[in-house]
C-alpha cells in the first residue's frame, strides 16, 4: 500500500498543481474584467460555460477560431496597445462569432457589431464603396476608443462591457435605481435592474474567456493548434492607389482572390474607393515581400474598360448598359456634371473583357427637350408613380438625352 501511495503521489501533486494553476488563471481573467473571484461560482454562468463547452467542442467554438485565426493577433494587439484587457477579444466573439461579415436585424454590422450611427461617431466610413464596420483593424480601433470611453465613464471593465450591450444611458439609470454598480446587485434576477439580454451577455463573455483559457479543454481540442497558427499568420496593411482592383492585386502577389476578399470585407466592390488618392487594404504578412517586389501602380484607365460616348447616350444609359451606377462612373472619371461630350472617353469600373448589355429600345424612352414625366406617362400609358419607381426618380426633374425605363 505504501508503495502504491508513493507511486501515485506525483500524479496527485500534478493534479493539484494543475487545478491550482487553472484556478489562478480563472481568477486572473475575472480580475481583468474587474469582477470578484466569487463570480466563479455563479450558477448561471457555469451552466452556460458547461453547456457551451459541449456544443463548441464539436463545432462552433473552433470554427469561429479557425475562421478568424489570421486576424486575431492584430485584434489582440490593438486592444492591449489601448490598455484594454486582451480578454475583450471574447466580447467580439460574443457579438459576431468572429465574423467580419456579420449583420443583425437591427442593422449592426462587423466584428464588433457597430450600429451605423455609432460607427460613424467613432470614425468609420460607411458609404457607397466601403463599410468600415467590417474592417477588422479600423473597427477594432473604433471599439477600443468606445470601450475606453465607457470604462472612463463607469470605472469598471465589466460595466463597460454591459454598457456596450445595453447602452450607457440604460446602464446609468440601472445603477441609479440599484444604488450600486456591483455586478451581483445588477444581476439580481428579481429586481431586473439591467435587461435579461445584458445579464446573460456579461456571463457569456466571461464563460467564453474561461473556455479559451481552460487547459484541459484546450488539450482535448484543436484550439491550441489554431492559436499557434494564428501567431504565424498575421496580417500586413498596404496602401494602393484610388480605384485599384482586388483581382489585379491578387494576381500580382499570387494570392487567391477569395482569400484577399475575406481580409477586405469592408470593400463593397472588387475595387477600393475612387474618391481618395490611396486606401489601405490587408494582405497576409507572408505576402508582404511579394507585394513590395511585384506590385506596381497602374493608371485606372489601364485596369478597367474604356467607353467612348456615342450620340444620344447619357450617363444613366451607359451605366445601365454596363450594370454600373452612373454616380460610380462620375466618381471614377472625376465628373462634376452629368453632361457628356461626343466621343468622350469614360472609365467603366468593370473587367475589360466584359461586354455591355444591349438595351432594347422598346423598353426605354430617350428624353427629348420639353418632355415631362406627365407627358411621357400619357404617351406610353404608364403612371408617373411607376416611372419614378422604375427609374429611381425622387422629384420631377428629367434631362434631355436621358433614357427612361418604361416597361
Amino acid at each position: 500500500m505504501r508503495y502504491i501511495l508513493l507511486l501515485s503521489l506525483p500524479l496527485l501533486l500534478s493534479a493539484s498543481l494543475t487545478f491550482t494553476s487553472n484556478h489562478n488563471k480563472e481568477v486572473a481573467i475575472l480580475e481583468s474584467f474587474d469582477i470578484e473571484a466569487s463570480f466563479l461560482y455563479d450558477k448561471t454562468m457555469n451552466k452556460m460555460k458547461n453547456s457551451r463547452k459541449a456544443i463548441y467542442k464539436k463545432k462552433r467554438f473552433f470554427q469561429a477560431m479557425d475562421n478568424a485565426y489570421i486576424f486575431i493577433p492584430a485584434v489582440k494587439n490593438i486592444l492591449t496597445t489601448n490598455n484594454i484587457p486582451a480578454e475583450f477579444l471574447f466580447l467580439a466573439m460574443a457579438e459576431s462569432h468572429f465574423s467580419t461579415k456579420a449583420y443583425s436585424r437591427k442593422k449592426a454590422s462587423g466584428l464588433w457589431q457597430f450600429m451605423p450611427k455609432t460607427g460613424k461617431q467613432y470614425g468609420l466610413k460607411i458609404d457607397s464603396y466601403v463599410d468600415e464596420r467590417r474592417d477588422f483593424v479600423k473597427s477594432t480601433k473604433a471599439a477600443a476608443k468606445y470601450l475606453t470611453y465607457l470604462h472612463k465613464k463607469f470605472g469598471k471593465w465589466y460595466l463597460a462591457a454591459i454598457a456596450y450591450n445595453c447602452g450607457e444611458g440604460r446602464l446609468a439609470k440601472a445603477i441609479k435605481r440599484a444604488k450600486s454598480d456591483e455586478l451581483s446587485v445588477l444581476l439580481d434576477e428579481r429586481k431586473k435592474y439591467i435587461p435579461r439580454e445584458s445579464r446573460m451577455y456579461i456571463r457569456k463573455i466571461v464563460a467564453l474567456a474561461l473556455m479559451g483559457n481552460d487547459e484541459q479543454f484546450l488539450l482535448k481540442s484543436e484550439y491550441e493548434h489554431l492559436l499557434n497558427r494564428a501567431n504565424a499568420y498575421s496580417v500586413a496593411t498596404v496602401k494602393v492607389p484610388r480605384g485599384e482592383s482586388m483581382k489585379r492585386v491578387s494576381k500580382l502577389i499570387g494570392i487567391p482572390l477569395k482569400e484577399l476578399k475575406k481580409l477586405n470585407r469592408h470593400l463593397k466592390y472588387d475595387f477600393v474607393p475612387p474618391y481618395s488618392k490611396s486606401y489601405d487594404i490587408y494582405i497576409p504578412y507572408i505576402k508582404l515581400s511579394d507585394f513590395k517586389q511585384k506590385y506596381f501602380k497602374s493608371k485606372i484607365k489601364n485596369i478597367y474598360r474604356i467607353h467612348i460616348v456615342s450620340s444620344g447616350e447619357s450617363l444613366s444609359y451607359i451605366g445601365k448598359s454596363y450594370g454600373v451606377p452612373y454616380k460610380m462612373i462620375m466618381d471614377f472619371n472625376n465628373l462634376k456634371t452629368t453632361r457628356l461630350k461626343l466621343k468622350q472617353k469614360l472609365i467603366i469600373p468593370i473587367d475589360d473583357k466584359l461586354k455591355p448589355k444591349k438595351i432594347n429600345n422598346k423598353f426605354y424612352y430617350l428624353v427629348k427637350k420639353g418632355d415631362t414625366l406627365e407627358s411621357i406617362s400619357k404617351t406610353h400609358r404608364i403612371s408617373v408613380k411607376n416611372l419614378r419607381l422604375k427609374n429611381r426618380i425622387k422629384g420631377s426633374l428629367i434631362k434631355a438625352g436621358e433614357r427612361l425605363k418604361i416597361q
